[in-house]
């Protein structure tokens, strides 16, 4: 069995044994031992905050097999986007471009640097070990953020968004960025993002970005045809999001143009679809024969768990059947409430 819980400081050694793997397509996670001890020390004491509105806090999250008690993955969510700054991407535009003395209309796709995103809460950091190999223990980590959120609303925007990694090529090189970020930057791409830490909020990107709209017919093709592209690695993120109610929108990232997708939490799942049941212990008669269905659990914002289990169909009852090791890791006992969702 796996569980979602906030990371704790003893984490960090398995968290630096996740940096120091080659991890192509992810490019947010903190890289050094002191960037990932100050990323858990905020994580803790986001969780511990009394939160009115959102603002600083920035909340991440490990995966736990409980069977080996080996940390296996990590994801964040941050309350508000650019919160120590401004969140910028681009927009896709469309220019309108008209001659009157040569009678000529026609429009131009152009590519404008925009802070529109700055304050949406904002999905990052999603890294889970076997990525190929896993299985619903991947769309536990991912949701669980946005259950928390569920338990917890006042810490979270009405509106979320998720970047995910543009196309790069075996040594790490984006067109796009080569194409565009490069010529104002003077560096590679992987330089540029070990310089803000994989941010898109520093003040030197607004210094050194251009200001006006990029046409995109004056690109490289290459760097045309990996726009709005995701890198091969940010398939089963894109998957596990898109089943979410997340949509690619008109913004890309500034750096190797990946899509950003996004949602109003109306939209979501986890919030629309989640239902809060009182626990039962899972026995013969609470079976009853029904068809058991694959549910991601979560328990409390105090004393956050996240499990996935099969239990009977809740939605049409007050009570969620339990077995006793998904009650010991979501720390809940028979009568307490927990909310729940089908995967």
């Amino acid at each position: 069995m796996f569980v979602v819980r906030p990371v704790e400081r003893a984490d960090i050694g398995a968290l630096e044994a996740m940096a120091g793997v080659t991890i192509p397509g992810v490019h947010t996670l903190p890289r050094t031992r002191e960037a990932i001890v100050a990323a858990v020390e905020r994580s803790i004491a986001s969780f511990a905050a009394h939160v009115d509105i959102p603002s600083e806090e920035s909340y991440q999250f490990v995966l736990e097999d409980l069977r080996t008690r080996e940390v296996v993955g990590t994801a964040s969510i941050h309350a508000s986007a650019g919160s120590n700054g401004t969140y910028f991407a681009f927009r896709n535009d469309v220019i309108q471009q008209v001659s009157r003395d040569l009678n000529i209309s026609h429009s131009v796709h152009a590519l404008t640097l925009c802070s529109e995103l700055t304050a949406y809460s904002h999905l990052s950091g999603f890294y889970i070990r076997n990525r190929d190999g896993a299985g619903p223990e991947a769309a536990l980590l991912s949701r669980a953020r946005l259950l928390y959120a569920v338990l917890a609303p006042h810490r979270f925007g009405d509106r979320f968004f998720v970047p995910l990694a543009g196309v790069t090529d075996g040594e790490g090189q984006s067109p796009f960025w080569n194409a565009l970020g490069r010529k104002f930057f003077k560096m590679d791409f992987l330089d540029a993002e070990r310089v803000i830490d994989g941010a898109r909020n520093r003040t030197l990107i607004v210094e050194l970005m251009p200001h006006y709209p990029v046409y995109v017919p004056l690109l490289p093709g290459d760097a045309q045809a990996a726009l709005g592209q995701i890198h091969p690695s940010g398939q089963l993120a894109f998957q596990l999001l898109t089943q979410e109610g997340f949509e690619a929108d008109e913004y890309i990232d500034i750096f190797d143009g990946g899509p950003i997708l996004q949602a109003h939490r109306k939209a979501l799942r986890s919030f629309c679809a989640s239902h809060v049941r009182q626990v039962e212990s899972a026995g013969r008669a609470a079976a009853g024969g029904d068809e058991l269905v694959t549910y991601a659990v979560a328990s409390s914002e105090q004393n956050f768990r996240a499990v996935i289990t099969a239990c009977p169909p809740a939605e049409s009852s007050q009570v969620v059947c339990l077995s006793r090791d998904a009650q010991q890791a979501l720390g809940v006992a028979p009568g307490d409430s927990v909310t729940c969702v089908r995967i």
